[in-house]
């Protein structure tokens, strides 16, 4: 009787991380609601989905995450739009969030504490990355909900937060100032909300490597000529991986830099 019960154990895993991998192919769909809606002012509620060429309402068989979109060959099956990338991507990346966060955090509170920041830090970065700007209404979201763990189930002192938060938010304001306008005002308060999550000294790892990020982009772009110089590059997507570095790896890249300092 023992012997098959630790047998089944591997599969009581495995089942667990289809269940979460299931989850997160769900919760990437609704994020592509409001990665969609959110920055046009639409009702996340209704009208049900549907086509963004022929505008044909969306039926069961089209709204399977991920499923749907192979199944249909990326296109829709009333007018043969090609459905943009974004959607199976968004998907199969908050999946992957929650197999990343249950891999190091297990089922305990931070993992829900960092499986939701990472995933509003994914629809933060869509949105950055196709309409140039930040939502406000999610920054005071991710803001409110660190506020909420950190007194509730904090990770680290209020002070080293709060410090976070305060020189966070203003190294980016100086480099906004000094640059004149060279770092949007969304960037400025998303770096402020993460300093507050990450707390002293992590904020520096965000906040360094945010930039290593940025600047390798950057000049990939400007080498195949997608960029000329001059031209704005959303911040976002950078601050959010920087910060997901930071959550697993953070610690150890700080005692690196101490180390060789």
């Amino acid at each position: 009787m023992k012997k098959g019960f630790c047998y089944f154990l591997p599969n009581i895993k495995f089942i667990m991380r289809i269940f979460l991998f299931v989850t997160g192919l769900i919760i990437g769909s609704f994020s592509n609601v409001v990665i969609y809606r959110l920055p046009r002012k639409i009702s996340l509620v209704s009208p049900g989905s549907a086509c963004c060429y022929c505008n044909n309402k969306l039926q069961v068989p089209d709204l399977f995450p991920l499923i749907s979109f192979l199944l249909l060959r990326g296109r829709c099956r009333y007018c043969g739009g090609r459905i943009p990338w974004r959607y199976p991507l968004v998907e199969l990346l908050m999946a992957l969030l929650l197999l990343l966060c249950h891999a190091y955090f297990g089922l305990s509170p931070f993992f829900y504490k960092y499986a939701a920041t990472l995933g509003l830090l994914l629809i933060i970065s869509f949105i950055d990355i196709e309409h140039g700007i930040i939502p406000n209404r999610l920054i005071l979201l991710l803001l409110v909900w660190s506020v909420a763990w950190q007194l509730l189930y904090p990770d680290g002192s209020l002070e080293g937060a709060s410090l976070g938060l305060l020189v966070g938010g203003g190294l980016f304001y100086l480099i906004a100032a000094l640059s004149k306008g060279g770092m949007g005002g969304g960037d400025i308060k998303l770096m402020a909300a993460l300093g507050f999550a990450t707390g002293w000294p992590l904020v520096f790892v965000v906040f360094l490597l945010a930039f290593l990020l940025g600047s390798v982009v950057g000049i990939f772009l400007l080498v195949g000529r997608r960029k000329i110089w001059g031209d704005s590059l959303p911040f976002g997507p950078f601050l959010s991986f920087a910060f997901l570095i930071s959550v697993f790896w953070g610690p150890l890249i700080w005692n690196w830099y101490l180390f060789y300092l």
